[in-house]
């Protein structure tokens, strides 16, 4: 490993930042003034805090808003967590957001003039740095962290103008991976528009009714009827039926394995223990497991089926589900039609998450009784045809997004560290 330039020094975060944690709690109490609440799952799920991000509403007292309003280039960690490893999970604060406070079990990490904020966010996201909070994490059926061991946690402090740039260089690999990931959400969006035009509103059979063109091209709006009849759902286009899940789609429960063979180092199958390894179509902070008892094929959609119940993806190979997550396959084998099919039944899967004495959850005998209404195989193929372009990009967009993702994990450790500087990147790609 390259020696720390002599210009670097290690200190403590009490002589870089501004330590405050938070005590406010997420009840809306008379009196007090209306604020937008950041809490730990807005941190723990996401790098970033941003202005698009929803809130949770709640009020806050004058003096708990003039300690933990949030302020661009803050960073705001976990403090309190049922494991010791979820201890220090950092978010920076993009911009300033109006009325948004930092919310219970939550640090605000402020730096002060000798630290910039975005480096501070990526050199608390070090494993080197991580692996002191945890180290620093009380507790035993749970964990959490005094202000003090906040304190004492050491940070490398490379000149400012360095900082910047090592913020920069993975700032750009972000921002790449932001783009993929808005462009998917909008092509998601669109293919989404279509489904629901076609099977939630029926906008070619009303058309028809009508007596009006249903814009589609002749050979597919042929396959749609040219009237709605009566069921017990509803008035359902002619000749499309209602049926229990069961008897139009696959579907495959997960079993967790053992907790020995998890792991984060790409050992074994990816590993989807429940919704909160989602991210979009794929986490980028993946987990992998060597000795998988349930297994979902590529293109499967998986569904959560344990608080929260009823979230979404899509699998992009072959990974190991356990026990919060199902998999789903239309009979037909399309992977388009299951997906969307799948969003369009969140609702009836959504009653079940008040079930339960503890959290909600469906099992797969009430999964497979939910009523669900089949087209025609015709029409089930000519959808999955005109989103196939769609998805091909998404996919596309998610692969490239995790080659980024992989890039980003091996640079930031050493360059927050020395090991490697940016001279270093940008004189490789030079000889390259």
């Amino acid at each position: 490993m390259r020696s720390i330039s002599s210009t670097w020094e290690n200190l403590p975060l009490s002589t870089l930042t501004d330590i405050r944690f938070s005590n406010v709690d997420k009840k809306t109490e008379q009196n007090e003034i209306d604020v937008r609440l950041c809490n730990y799952t807005d941190v723990y799920y996401n790098n970033f805090i941003r202005p698009d991000m929803q809130f949770m509403e709640a009020t806050a007292t004058k003096r708990e808003i003039e300690k933990c309003a949030l302020c661009k280039d803050d960073v705001v960690i976990t403090k309190d967590s049922e494991k010791h490893d979820d201890i220090g999970v950092p978010a920076l604060v993009k911009e300033n957001i109006k009325g948004l406070v930092c919310g219970y079990h939550l640090a605000i990490i402020r730096p002060l003039k000798q630290i910039y904020g975005p480096y501070l966010f990526y050199a608390l996201s070090s494993p080197a740095v991580q692996r002191q909070f945890h180290a620093y994490a009380n507790g035993v059926t749970r964990f959490g962290l005094r202000k003090a061991d906040v304190g004492i946690v050491g940070l490398p402090v490379p000149p400012y103008t360095e900082q910047r740039t090592i913020a920069h260089v993975l700032g750009t690999l972000e921002e790449k991976i932001g783009l993929n990931q808005r462009m998917n959400e909008t092509l998601e969006k669109m293919a989404r528009a279509l489904f629901k035009s076609w099977f939630v509103d029926f906008d070619p059979v009303q058309a028809k009714m009508e007596g009006r063109d249903t814009g589609l091209p002749k050979e597919i709006a042929d396959l749609f009827p040219d009237r709605l009849v009566e069921s017990e759902q509803g008035d359902v286009p002619e000749g499309w039926s209602i049926r229990n899940l069961a008897e139009t789609f696959n579907l495959e429960m997960g079993q967790s394995p053992p907790g020995n063979t998890y792991n984060k180092h790409a050992e074994g199958l990816p590993f989807f223990q429940g919704s909160s390894d989602f991210g979009f179509r794929f986490p980028l902070n993946r987990k992998f497991c060597t000795d998988p008892k349930r297994i979902a094929q590529p293109g499967d959609t998986l569904v959560s089926v344990r608080a929260p119940v009823g979230d979404i993806n899509m699998a992009q190979e072959e990974c190991c589900i356990g026990r919060g997550v199902a998999a789903l396959r239309h009979r037909s084998n399309s992977t388009s039609f299951t997906y969307y099919y799948a969003w369009m039944i969140q609702k009836q899967l959504r009653q079940y998450e008040h079930t339960g004495t503890v959290f909600g959850s469906i099992n797969k005998k009430q999964f497979e009784a939910l009523p669900v209404l089949e087209p025609t195989k015709k029409l089930v193929k000519a959808f999955d045809a005109q989103v196939n372009a769609l998805d091909t990009r998404v996919q596309s967009c998610t692969s490239e997004t995790r080659l980024l993702a992989s890039l980003r994990e091996e640079l930031l450790p050493k360059l927050v560290s020395g090991e490697i500087q940016v001279n270093d990147i940008t004189h490789s790609r030079a000889k390259g």
